[in-house]
Parts: structure tokens; sequence; C-alpha cells
């Protein structure tokens, strides 16, 4: 587990549900045996501004899944404000998963601080639990900017 700590994994996108279908049908779409780590989206496939409660960045948005007993948390959120201010078109939202329960089940968050990163669309590209490398969170943005935005 502390291998995976901080690690950024590509999530796959769970195919759509047909409307009749419950949430439940989804749980597990798209994992591999053994690969629990790489959480399918939300049936819609997308986060959106009123999900976050806070407007998308118009290029990549980072969310932050916190809470107050969090050792973590204040210096993840010191590295993605850091980030999101540096580059133009990069939002950061923080969520309290304490009082967020319902993204927070709906997204299956098991451990604070998990952070993730949504392309412009709000689809997740990518997730992370635990301490983050500022290396490893520039990678993510970089995989989920739109191929104009990967240019130097």
């Amino acid at each position: 587990m502390r291998q995976r700590q901080g690690r950024f994994r590509a999530v796959r996108q769970a195919s759509p549900l047909p409307a009749e279908a419950g949430m439940g049908t989804a749980v597990g779409a798209g994992i591999a045996a053994g690969d629990r780590d790489a959480q399918p989206a939300p049936a819609s496939g997308a986060l959106s501004a009123e999900d976050l409660g806070a407007p998308l960045g118009s290029q990549v948005t980072l969310v932050q899944f916190s809470s107050a007993v969090c050792a973590y948390c204040g210096p993840t959120r010191e590295l993605l404000a850091e980030v999101a201010g540096e580059r133009d078109g990069i939002a950061f939202v923080e969520i309290d998963a304490a009082a967020r329960m319902d993204l927070t089940r709906r997204l299956r968050v098991l451990a604070t601080p998990t952070v993730l990163v949504l392309d412009a669309l709000g689809a997740i590209t990518s997730r992370a639990s635990g301490p983050l490398r500022k290396a490893d969170l520039l990678t993510a943005v970089g995989a989920a900017l739109p191929a104009s935005g990967n240019a130097p």
C-alpha cells in the first residue's frame, strides 16, 4: 500500500449506463482483477461544477478530498494551490470528505488526501491517495491537458 501512496493512476472510464440501470451496476466496471486502485468514473463519466460546488478549470481541475484529522492534507493543499496558481486554465477545488459523503461514496474515496485530476470537460483522468510529489502531479496534469496545451 505504501508503494502506491502518492502515485497517480490513470482512471479508465466506465461505459455509460442505460437510463434504467442503477449506479450499482457500474461498480467494478472496467476494473481488472487485482487492480482496485483504478476506479471507474461515475456513471455520467464526468463531474460537473454543481457536483464540485465550484467552477471547473478551462483546461484542468485538481480536486482534493480532505478531512480535519488528515496529516498530509495541508501540504497537499499547498502543492495543489501552487500548481494551480502557476498555470492559467487550472482550477483547484478542495472538498471536505465528511461533509460531502454523497460524492465521497460515489467516487469511492477511501483515504484522505485523495486527489483527482479532471480534464476540461470534468472527466477524471487520474487519481492518487496519500502524500504527493510535485513531479508526479505535473505529469498527471500534463496528461490531462488538451493536445495543444502540452506544447511548451
